[in-house]
């Protein structure tokens, strides 16, 4: 999985977030796939190989590793990271569609010698404020992720029947002739790393509702204050048009 790319597309969509979301990111790729690449694959390389179980029998040991470990830890980490991410294309996506429309508006000012060739760069390097369709477009983004960490930590849960790794297991799934003993490698390193990335992820889960409670009092401030400058010209309007009548009056 080329991690870089994945980095740059996020990075791109950064520019437009909320400060919390910046720290997201920055747990996101520091925390969860830095220590993903660099140290969990080591600790998870020889998973299936170090597996054993005290019979010879054919088959029984595949068959008690597919059963206790339905789906590689590093497989589902990875699954679970590009669900989490995904989420930033839809801001990603809406960015370019607004950075495309203007840069339309400013190409056919330019036809008409309107507008500076130099307005197509600035619109590059523009930070666009998350109002309007792309709140709305954002604040779903951030409820997917909150959804699928959610849906990943249980799905941890549900499947390997808790966080903490078993040295012994046992097992009685055919072809076994009986119930066998089955020994996991590294069963400590593994509950540590399972526990730390459980513990990010929560971190993770966290910073995307605090953001989104972010992203929701800024905008009940603006309408707040929308409705306030409409309250104040309404009554600056009644008054205007009193004084209107009472100068005609004194006429």
């Amino acid at each position: 999985m080329d991690w870089g790319t994945l980095y740059e597309v996020i990075g791109g969509v950064n520019k437009h977030s909320t400060s919390i979301g910046k720290i997201w990111l920055s747990v996101l790729f520091i925390f969860r796939i830095m220590i993903l690449v660099v140290a969990a694959e080591s600790v998870w390389g020889d998973e299936q190989s170090d597996f054993t179980c005290n019979t010879l029998q054919p088959g029984c040991k595949n068959v008690c590793y597919d059963h206790h470990f339905p789906v590689s830890h590093i497989r589902l980490w990875c699954l679970q990271l590009i669900f989490v991410a995904t989420p930033a294309l839809l801001v990603a996506m809406h960015v370019a569609y607004l950075r495309h429309g203007e840069k339309r508006q400013i190409q056919k000012k330019l036809q008409s010698s309107q507008s500076d060739s130099k307005d197509i760069e600035e619109l590059k390097q523009r930070k666009f404020r998350i109002v309007g369709t792309l709140w709305w477009t954002y604040t779903i983004s951030i409820l997917f992720r909150v959804l699928f960490e959610a849906t990943f930590m249980y799905l941890f849960y549900f499947l390997y029947t808790g966080f903490h790794m078993q040295r012994l297991v046992k097992c009685d799934n055919w072809p076994c002739p009986n119930v066998v003993d089955c020994f996991i490698s590294r069963p400590t390193e593994k509950t540590v790393f399972t526990i730390f990335m459980i513990i990010v992820s929560g971190i993770c889960m966290v910073l995307n509702v605090a953001e989104l409670c972010y992203l929701i009092i800024q905008a009940s401030m603006r309408r707040a204050r929308k409705n306030a400058r409409k309250h104040h010209n309404h009554i600056s309007g009644k008054e205007e048009e009193q004084n209107k009548l009472n100068q005609q009056k004194e006429q």
